[in-house]
């Protein structure tokens, strides 16, 4: 079964519980409910929400801080290009990270027994536990983002601890790693806490009066590097191999050195310890535990699970404890295929590839993949040579795309063993002048399970350093590798991004105990994250590998089938460049520079102390009557239709206070309008509003029923618009005059990314294509590049750095983007907009742009003249133009 029609392709809105992907009662009869659907999910998604919604209720004052500044709170974040962006974590964490804290929290379920109330299926027993401390699992699909997941609640734990008193958390951490591939990784995230302070995970101090930054101190022992162990504020990061009682790592010095280069599936012990991290943990007062890449753990006799047991027993038998364990992975089944009991938060990758977190998978559609054919050879190169060159065509072909933006491509091939892993590396040294030379592949050797294996290549420690580095930085656009050979798949934990083209020529089948999406995962993460394009991976393999991926459908996960070879696109995002490299362009001649003129519309913060809220005009609402049962509800509508979406009832402990409500109102007001401060004068004047204006007569905000009305449609309205509109009017002003900053140069513009879509290869732009918003803008970039009256044109984007302020429709300031610059002649610059169906808006940008236009002419040096153009679409088809002046004619 597909995704709800409803489903959002945006990873940052708010998921509702019903319209997250389910199989469908048919698959879910014949697949089992165990092999497809976390049992506890869906109820904890219910109730998760409704707490939310709910503003938190019932949560201690550091929880409800740390909720509200992570996820309710703008955040803008210095990038090295040195512009400042929004930043906000994916909805996915945010539900993982709340329905940790609300099962631990506020249901208080810590205990099998307490989980079990949640089950949907009716299946669960105490027996699927193995555990008996607290153990939630959080399932996110490959590439969401696990690892800032684990940042957040370890900061939750740690300020939970510290600032309430009795708190039954602990500050301090275990993180465990299935091997070193994965420890790498964690060690660049966390080393020095550097995830901490580059996300905004750490509130700024004063915020609801405490110093969060400062009183976060966390000390991080990597491995053998153990520092100073106090009884609070340690992270110990390691491998598993690590925490066994009297455990090392395997060496390079072992007899057998198999297991050197990844760290070997937990088995039992190991020697040559130089420093006992499992006795360190063992010995600080409490302890929360986190697992990476946790699937390993659902054997209760596997070596990693008796570990975290015994220091639960040794935290126990001196009075303290094991406070949590949070299990994080893409994958968490066990042998069977089902999924972990005491999964509570699911991010299925069905949802991920729409809402374009990670790659989409693509196949060849059945023209391409029946042009394939297994020649009979007993040569392996030769057996499989036409699936070797797809993935090389597919691969090239998004190399050579994406080359400009400074990302390399890389292709990825997986074989059967080790000597056929040798031979196709060879074979496309030798026939591919890309992939030539000794630096073009890299040849991983990995075992059956997926480990990395020395002893297959018989190199020497330093050779196999190198390896190890570089197939961790084959990202990097200094690392000569473009294509990865390997045995089978790698194992977990590496997380490499550029991979677009997947060749798999393995036979495929069920006792390999690999998941479609361990393999595919090893494709998908994406290149450009933070970029609104889809990002696509091609894959190509014998019958039964593609059987096997395609055995993910099962899970909801929607594979494309395209065309593939040498007459079809790149599957991949569009690069707009400049055009350097034509022949046919005098680039410098085609360039359009703009001045870049200091604001005119600004925000005055200093004014919002003057707001005078008994001013605003509105009409006075009648106070409604409620039952004390509706007190303790809060009814959320939908502002725009007054709909009724949903009810929540709050705890029976937790008694509503006018604190709560104002604040609300507050954060919306400053989330809409964007403020960065004034929160504390704002907080005041919505409450003397509330107090004295939005009523018949004055109301008393310590009166739950007077609490109860705010959230009826039309108080809410009320207050949210009249508010809004008049810390606009008051703070939104128009300076009056403006200077040249400096100058946007066009051609200084960098390569970006656009969808997929059509486009126009002009002759009269700087760029070597011009792409539209709609049929209409590609018509009009084509008639501008047929216009013999001018001498050149650009589409213009947020890329190229040309925006111009404006007051809009709600008294706000935002900013608009101008559909097209033409060049007429050296001295006469126009700013064009098209537009088809008109908004409130727009009359206010055509106003603004008038007036830039003004003030750019005024301010140019070299007396340039900058006009506006207005196109309606209506216009435009009326006439039958053949150049630039009649279009001002026509339009002017």
């Amino acid at each position: 079964m597909g995704l709800h029609l409803d489903f959002p392709t945006d990873p940052y809105v708010v998921l509702a519980p019903d319209i997250r992907w389910y199989p469908g009662d048919d698959l879910l009869g014949q697949m089992g409910y165990a092999m497809l659907l976390p049992p506890l999910v869906h109820r904890v998604r219910q109730g998760v929400k409704a707490w939310r919604d709910s503003g938190y209720a019932g949560a201690c004052e550091t929880t409800r801080s740390l909720l509200m500044h992570w996820f309710h709170a703008e955040h803008l974040l210095p990038h090295s290009d040195r512009t400042v962006r929004p930043f906000q974590w994916y909805f996915a964490q945010q539900e993982a990270v709340e329905s940790a804290i609300w099962l631990y929290e506020i249901e208080r379920a810590r205990d099998p027994y307490a989980l079990m109330k949640f089950d949907s299926s009716g299946l669960v027993s105490k027996g699927m536990f193995f555990e008996d401390w607290t153990r939630y699992v959080l399932k996110l699909a490959t590439g969401a983002g696990k690892t800032k997941v684990m940042s957040l609640l370890m900061a939750w734990c740690y300020f939970h601890k510290l600032y309430e008193p009795g708190s039954d958390l602990s500050a301090n951490f275990l993180l465990i790693a299935p091997n070193i591939i994965v420890l790498d990784r964690l060690r660049v995230d966390f080393d020095g806490g550097r995830i901490f302070h580059e996300d905004p995970v750490l509130p700024a101090n004063g915020h609801d009066d405490h110093d969060w930054q400062d009183d976060f101190q966390l000390t991080i022992h990597i491995q053998d590097e153990i520092g100073h162990v106090a009884e609070r504020g340690n992270l110990f990061l390691t491998n598993i191999h690590r925490v066994y009682d009297g455990g090392s790592d395997p060496t390079f010095a072992d007899d057998d050195t198999t297991a050197y280069f990844l760290g070997k599936r937990p088995t039992g012990k190991t020697t040559d310890s130089t420093v006992d991290l499992g006795m360190i943990v063992r010995e600080v007062p409490d302890l929360v535990v986190l697992n990476d890449e946790a699937h390993h753990l659902h054997d209760p006799q596997s070596a990693w699970f008796k570990a975290i047991e015994d220091i639960a027993l040794r935290l126990r038998q001196k009075g303290a404890q094991l406070s949590a364990q949070f299990d994080l992975t893409a994958t968490p089944k066990d042998r069977n295929g089902s999924i972990f009991v005491q999964t509570v938060s699911d991010y299925p990758l069905v949802e991920a590839i729409r809402q374009g977190v990670v790659k989409t998978p693509v196949l060849p559609d059945a023209a391409s993949r029946g042009r394939l054919t297994e020649h009979k050879s007993a040569k392996f190169t030769e057996q499989y040579r036409d699936y070797l060159h797809l993935g090389y065509l597919e691969w090239k072909k998004v190399y050579e795309e994406l080359l400009p933006t400074g990302k390399k491509s890389v292709l990825f091939v997986m074989t059967d063993d080790t000597r056929n892993c040798d031979e196709v590396a060879e074979y496309l040294r030798s026939r591919y002048p890309e992939l030539g030379g000794e630096n073009g592949v890299l040849v991983i050797h990995t075992k059956n399970n997926g480990e990395i294996s020395e002893a297959s290549s018989g190199k020497s420690k330093e050779e196999l350093d190198k390896l190890r580095k570089a197939s961790r930085e084959i990202d990097d656009p200094s690392s000569p590798y473009k294509a990865i050979v390997s045995v089978m798949v790698l194992r977990e934990g590496w997380d490499v991004q550029n991979v677009v083209s997947l060749v798999g020529l393995r036979p495929y089948t069920s006792k390999a105990r690999i998941l479609p999406e361990q393999t595919l995962g090893r494709g998908l993460r994406r290149m450009f994250r933070g970029e609104p394009v889809q990002e696509k991976v091609s894959v190509i393999g014998t019958d039964a590998f593609m059987d096997f991926v395609e055995s993910i459908k099962v899970e909801g996960v929607e594979l494309e089938y395209q065309p593939m070879g040498e007459r079809t696109g790149p599957k991949s995002p569009i690069v707009v460049e400049v055009d350097q490299g034509s022949q046919n362009k005098d680039i410098d001649r085609l360039d359009i520079e703009l001045p870049q003129l200091a604001p005119r519309i600004q925000r005055e913060y200093k004014n919002l102390n003057e707001l005078n809220v008994a001013a605003l005009p509105h009409k006075r609402l009648a106070v409604k009557q409620f039952s004390e049962a509706e007190q303790r509800q809060i009814i959320f509508l939908d502002l725009d239709t007054g709909a009724q979406s949903h009810v929540t009832e709050m705890d029976a402990e937790f008694t509503p206070n006018y604190q709560n409500v104002i604040g609300y109102f507050t954060r919306a007001v400053m989330r809409d309008l964007r403020l960065v401060g004034g929160g504390d004068v704002l907080f005041g004047k919505l409450k003397e509003f509330v107090e004295n204006g939005l009523f018949e007569h004055t109301v008393d905000l310590n009166d739950l029923n007077i609490l109860r009305n705010p959230s009826e449609i039309e108080a809410t309205r009320t207050l949210l618009e009249k508010i809004k509109a008049g810390v606009n009017a008051l703070t939104v002003e128009d300076s009056g005059t403006t200077e040249v900053r400096g100058t946007i140069k066009l051609s200084k513009t960098r390569p970006y990314l656009v969808k997929d879509q059509a486009f126009v290869v002009p002759k009269k732009s700087i760029f070597t294509k011009v792409v539209g918003d709609s049929g209409f803008e590609l018509e009009m970039a084509a008639f501008l590049d047929g216009c013999p009256d001018i001498i050149s044109f650009v589409k213009n984007s947020q890329s190229t750095g040309f925006r111009v302020e404006y007051q809009n429709a709600e008294g706000g300031i935002a900013n608009y983007y101008p559909d097209f610059i033409v060049k007429r002649t050296e001295a006469e610059i126009w700013i064009v907009e098209t537009k088809g169906r008109e908004d409130l808006d727009d009359p206010l940008k055509w106003e603004r742009l008038k007036l830039w236009c003004y003030d750019a002419t005024a301010h140019d040096e070299t007396k340039r003249r900058f006009h506006a153009l207005f196109v309606r679409q209506e216009d435009w088809e009326a006439q039958k133009l053949m150049n630039f002046g009649q279009l001002v004619t026509a339009c002017g």
